[in-house]
């Protein structure tokens, strides 16, 4: 059975439990992972769909908060960099063990106001659709690559939402941040992609042909 933490640090936000780890505390950053061990970890077992994988990428999320807290903007908030952390690394984790083929644009977006709504709806009308050649390795590969060069924040936010079907509302929840922020954010990742992918596109000689051609 695992200690209480010290009254002195229980009550403390993460960020303060933060700063005095990187002070030299020895206690504080236990204190951290014992106040993450179940919401983390659960949100890694449905993220993963794997709980050994979960349970590695865990270890592994707050190891890369050791090394990398120092760079941290203790201004912030922790959770949803902390999240995202979490959230690449179970990407990089999945990646490893296994390639999975991406879920038809046509799928519905999960929580979204309308049941009808589709990251296709999302798209630009002049931009060649990736599902009809998805079964191609190589086209498999290119959205793989347009996804990881995505920025950051709109990443984590299309892997949550369109990958691993997580409602809107729960997004926010996990990130800390508006349900707007998450809207706004989701249809920027699409139009990030979208503009990408036509690239691609082109470059394969995908491009779909004007009507006066």
């Amino acid at each position: 059975m695992e200690p209480d933490p010290p009254k002195a640090e229980s009550g403390l936000s993460d960020t303060e439990l933060l700063r005095l780890h990187l002070d030299g505390d020895q206690d504080a950053f236990g204190v951290l992972v014992r106040r993450y061990r179940r919401e983390l970890f659960n949100f890694l077992a449905r993220f993963t769909g794997d709980a050994a994988m979960a349970e590695d990428v865990f270890q592994e999320t707050f190891l890369q908060l050791h090394l990398s807290g120092g760079t941290f903007d203790l201004s912030r908030r922790l959770k949803p960099w902390l999240f995202t952390i979490a959230a690449n690394k179970g990407r990089d984790a999945m990646r490893k063990a296994y390639r999975r083929q991406a879920a038809p644009l046509d799928a519905k977006i999960a929580g979204s106001e309308s049941q009808e709504s589709t990251y296709a709806d999302l798209m630009p009308s002049n931009i060649p659709p990736p599902d009809e050649s998805l079964m191609n390795l190589e086209t498999r590969q290119a959205v793989q690559r347009i996804v990881d060069a995505m920025p950051e924040n709109l990443r984590t936010v299309l892997l949550m939402s369109y990958f691993n079907e997580f409602p809107y509302k729960e997004i926010a929840e996990i990130l800390d941040v508006p349900l707007g922020t998450v809207k706004s954010r989701l249809h920027a990742a699409v139009q990030h992609f979208a503009k990408q992918w036509k690239a691609y596109a082109s470059r394969a000689g995908h491009e779909p042909k004007r009507d006066n051609e």
